[in-house]
């Protein structure tokens, strides 16, 4: 196994690199004698360099570090640009709370109720038959209160004005920042 140029390795990925030319009138057979040589004397680098940890499971060989970079396939992704709201937050110190889950306990129907959308907590005056009426309010303003379409109202309210700062911060996401 005596080559002009001898065989480089990187160990940690079981590597053994042969810088010496190919004969263009090679033969299968002169292939299969060059990757013969060259896993014997990957195997004995292994061997000479590298610690032998005997075990019950068997014997286990500790590989260095690589030392060859494999290219990647894709680009790394550039960061996202942080939202209004994100950096705010940082800003503040302010930290997602975590969340218990969607459901609750209803105690007077003794069932699992979502809090909010679809017959959640959060509606609970809008289906009550009965709605107390602050005599106060109605004799200083001389109209009556409708409180379960104010309640309504001032949710669809939040709704809407969520969805334009959710739009405005998606279109300031995507601008690019300078």
């Amino acid at each position: 196994m005596n080559r002009p140029t001898p065989y480089t390795f990187d160990l940690g990925h079981l590597l053994a690199n042969d810088p010496n030319p190919i004969p263009r009138d090679s033969s299968e057979a002169d292939f299969t004698s060059n990757a013969r040589d060259a896993a014997q004397a990957l195997i004995n680098q292994l061997l000479t360099t590298c610690d032998v940890k005997s075990t019950t499971e068997g014997v286990h060989l500790l590989l260095p570090q690589s030392t060859t970079l494999l290219p990647r396939e894709k680009p790394i992704p550039a960061e996202k640009a942080p939202t209004k709201w994100e950096t705010f937050a940082k800003k503040k110190g302010i930290k997602d709370k975590q969340r218990d889950g969607k459901m609750v306990y209803n105690e007077e129907s003794g069932e699992w109720v979502p809090k909010w959308g679809y017959k959640g907590k959060n509606k609970d005056g809008d289906s009550e038959w009965l709605v107390e009426v602050d005599k106060k309010k109605e004799d200083a303003t001389g109209e009556i209160e409708n409180k379960r379409a104010d309640n309504r109202r001032e949710r669809k309210e939040r709704v809407r004005r969520n969805e334009r700062k959710q739009r405005s911060n998606e279109r300031s996401a995507r601008k690019p920042s300078a």
